[in-house]
């Protein structure tokens, strides 16, 4: 049972990847079209980072993790590296989960 689904799973990605390159035929994307493409990673991104940081199981809620989300994006908009985001949102929040 478990090895059907993984295989019917495994074809139907194998036939959604395929529709694109055989419905194109080898020309390109409009212009407006891969633009639209590309702003979808980062709108997918933010929407991931703000659900993690918001959702508290059924219900919104603002903890520790959020203020970290926000100290990182504090360091990004700042200029800072990512890594020294990753870090600023680990420090904040585990000093936040520690005083309450």
């Amino acid at each position: 049972m478990v090895w059907g689904l993984i295989a019917g799973c495994a074809a139907t990605t194998v036939i959604i990847k395929s529709v694109g390159p055989i419905a194109l035929g080898g020309r390109e994307l409009p212009t407006w079209f891969a633009n639209v493409v590309a702003l979808m990673a980062p709108a997918l991104l933010a929407a991931l980072v703000v659900t993690s940081a918001l959702a508290d199981g059924d219900h919104l809620a603002v903890g520790p993790d959020t203020v970290g989300v926000a100290a990182a994006g504090l360091v990004v908009w700042r200029g800072g590296s990512v890594v020294l985001a990753v870090v600023a949102a680990a420090v904040v929040a585990a000093g936040l989960r520690a005083v309450s």
